[in-house]
């Protein structure tokens, strides 16, 4: 079964890598200025805070929970520094508590789905507006705009055409990477995905392991806001929105199971991309945002519908002999 599972994740990870060179050839070749070097830093710095907390979405969606709360704590996160700064707070203060209010948002998403066993569908829904209607009772429709210059300008500095801010999520990657994928706690995480029963009966600390997840989620979500806010100057409250559905396309589109136990960050990174590209192609191709967001719901509903069609189409070609499968 394991076996047939990593096959099913490199066949779609090989798909998802040639749809990426396919979109990326056409995009060089058909669409003006597409391969200039400062659109492509451009692309991968417009990535960076989806990237950042499809990282830790990999591993709750893994785990077969979900947290559709990251882009309100992202903006949550964005109204406090705002507020910090307008009172004459440093900034080297500010940053540390916006990550402590992530870790706090993450917590209680964590404690509501852990502790009184409620879904997390249902549990992040509520906190997504919840976060979000915070950040407009502390900021409101104010712009904080007057941020440090060395952060703004380090947010989107580059070395060569690659951003620093790419470099951090490269760096966070291996991380993450080498948690899901090499680690105890990696085969904890699939193994809650795969039967979260089967992993308490075999010693997993389910619920232990299911809270931290999310707080790392919340922690995440907010330093995707310092690089937001940094990256734009400005602080607002309604900064990051929307951004949820992208992280979850992408993570899906990456070849994660939404009924969680299978996946690999490697998918989820290349499909960031893709999306990115994508979006990037035909924003210079003057589509309309309508397009755009219709394009991605599209790859949403494909990430979803095609490893299932798949499955019933492999089942039903399989063949068979006295009712068993032959292997």
């Amino acid at each position: 079964m394991a076996g047939d599972l990593a096959r099913v994740a490199r066949r779609w990870e090989g798909l998802i890598l040639g749809l990426l060179v396919g979109v990326l050839v056409w995009a060089s070749l058909g669409v003006d200025g597409f391969a200039n070097g400062s659109n492509i830093s451009f692309l991968l710095l417009d990535t960076t805070e989806i990237a950042l907390m499809a990282l830790t979405m990999t591993l709750v969606i893994v785990a077969a929970e979900i947290d559709l709360s990251v882009a309100s704590t992202l903006g949550l996160s964005c109204a406090v520094l705002g507020q910090l700064w307008n009172a004459g707070l440093p900034i080297e203060l500010i940053m540390p508590v916006c990550l402590l209010v992530g870790a706090v948002c993450g917590a209680f998403n964590g404690l509501l789905v852990t502790r009184l066993g409620l879904p997390s569908l249902a549990v992040t829904i509520g906190t997504y507006a919840l976060f979000r209607g915070l950040a407009y009772v502390m900021l409101g429709d104010q712009a904080v705009a007057d941020l440090p210059p060395a952060y703004t300008g380090a947010a989107t500095a580059s070395i060569g055409p690659v951003p620093l801010a790419t470099v951090l999520v490269a760096v966070l990657a291996v991380v993450a990477a080498v948690v899901l994928h090499a680690t105890g706690l990696g085969r904890s995480i699939f193994a809650l995905g795969s039967n979260v029963e089967a992993a308490y009966f075999a010693g997993v600390r389910v619920k232990r392991i299911k809270f931290w997840l999310f707080v790392a989620s919340g922690v995440m979500a907010s330093l995707a806001s310092l690089v937001y806010t940094f990256r734009y100057a400005s602080a607002r409250a309604d900064n990051g929105m929307g951004l949820e559905l992208a992280v979850v396309a992408a993570v899906l589109l990456g070849g994660v199971s939404i009924f969680g136990g299978r996946g690999t960050l490697p998918g989820v990174l290349m499909a960031v991309l893709l999306l990115g590209v994508v979006r990037n192609a035909l924003i210079l191709a003057d589509v309309a945002n309508e397009v755009l967001n219709f394009v991605t719901g599209l790859l949403l509903v494909a990430s979803v519908l095609a490893p299932n069609l798949g499955a019933v189409w492999r089942r039903r070609t399989s063949p068979q002999v006295e009712g068993k499968s032959v292997s």
